[in-house]
């Protein structure tokens, strides 16, 4: 296919994997990038000499654009930005900030720049600050959200009107049916996070892992608005959200529950009651552990087929 985020990055397949926290390393960037995807590294569970690590162990893993997501709002944003440009990183996804802060620093230096929204408000001020693309992200997305609760089906369209420049849809989106899907609400890619969380390459703890093909419906929720809304698979540490917020808790006293490297202890060293387990609603139909080519192949044919079968309805 070729369009216009296959065309800016260089990719084959208008399939992005997300840079999630605690499982984007290199190993699953590259093998996502060398299946003719886009593969991302997650710099927001990384200190930046190990980021400036998975950058180059990601570059001699393959001969294809990968990308790094940044959340503007990392403690060492002026280092990392710094390796961006010293390691020459070609496309640079931002989330979790202002836009205007960095895509100008970054657009100077040649690196092409995709900013994550949640709404339509965030969208115009991306454009507005230059940047080449945005992400969409509906409700059902996992890891941090947007506030206003916005599913997928509803943002793409509004964000596709909002702006000129090419959508990437996310949130809730595992499959090639849920991928046709947005790009007849305006996408022209889909970026894939919790499917690709459980790829064999993903550097998630396998308990984690074999958690999420576990889950059903209903497992997950977004928890602590008041803080930064999150989306989390249920277990103690969650349940103990829950009654805090139920009770009234504010922002400092969820902060306290949540305290430090949380999502570490639960995603990645596989403390599976006490660790904050991000994940999105999709999570429900996962039921595989299995290598990023295969599944990334099968959301690609999925959506050939379903192409097919639409294409061939009496009207």
């Amino acid at each position: 296919m070729n369009n216009r985020i296959t065309s800016l990055f260089g990719i084959k397949y208008p399939i992005i994997q997300a840079g999630m926290i605690w499982c984007s390393g290199w190993r699953l960037a590259a093998a996502v990038s060398n299946a003719g995807g886009l593969g991302i590294i997650g710099a927001g569970s990384m200190y930046p000499e190990v980021l400036k690590e998975h950058i180059r162990k990601c570059r001699v893993a393959t001969d294809r654009p990968f990308a790094v997501n940044v959340p503007l709002l990392y403690p060492n944003i002026e280092e990392i930005m710094q390796i961006l440009v010293e390691e020459q990183v070609e496309i640079v996804f931002t989330s979790a900030g202002n836009p205007a802060t960095w895509t100008s620093f970054l657009k100077e230096k040649g690196i092409t720049v995709v900013h994550v929204i949640a709404n339509k408000k965030f969208a115009v001020k991306a454009q507005n600050a230059g940047v080449d693309a945005i992400v969409a992200e509906g409700f059902e997305a996992g890891g941090h959200n947007g506030r206003e609760e916005t599913t997928t089906l509803c943002l793409i369209p509004m964000i596709a009107d909002a702006v000129n420049i090419p959508v990437i849809a996310a949130g809730g989106i595992a499959g090639g049916k849920a991928m046709l899907a947005a790009f007849a609400l305006g996408a022209e890619a889909v970026q894939v996070g919790s499917a690709f969380a459980v790829a064999e390459e993903s550097s998630a703890h396998l308990s984690f892992k074999e958690k999420i093909i576990h889950a059903v419906e209903g497992d997950t929720k977004l928890r602590m608005k008041k803080l930064v809304p999150v989306r989390l698979l249920q277990n103690d540490f969650a349940e103990t959200i829950a009654q805090a917020e139920a009770a009234g808790a504010n922002a400092d006293e969820l902060g306290k529950l949540l305290g430090r490297a949380r999502a570490k202890k639960g995603m990645f060293e596989g403390d599976m009651q006490e660790g904050e387990l991000e994940i999105g609603q999709v999570s429900a139909m996962l039921r595989e552990i299995k290598p990023a080519a295969a599944i990334l192949e099968q959301i690609w044919q999925e959506f050939i087929n379903e192409k097919k079968r639409i294409s061939g309805l009496e009207i």
